[in-house]
């Protein structure tokens, strides 16, 4: 678990990258593989969440208010 500075610093150095229109092929495949272990691990902690079928209701039914 990376601390709060060096998730900061991380992502500093991603968004100096984007401005600079630099692709970092390691550090995307690094990216991917943490957002996958992290889906995992919630989905083994909360179990599969289904979210997108409430917020698209919850949004049709505001429109309509």
């Amino acid at each position: 678990t990376a601390t709060a500075s060096e998730a900061y610093k991380e992502l500093q150095e991603a968004i100096n990258r984007l401005i600079r229109g630099e692709r970092d092929p390691e550090a995307m495949h690094k990216a991917c593989d943490r957002m996958d272990q992290m889906r995992e691990e919630l989905r083994a902690r909360i179990g599969t969440v289904e979210m997108a079928v409430d917020l698209i209701r919850d949004a049709r039914d505001a429109d309509r208010e």
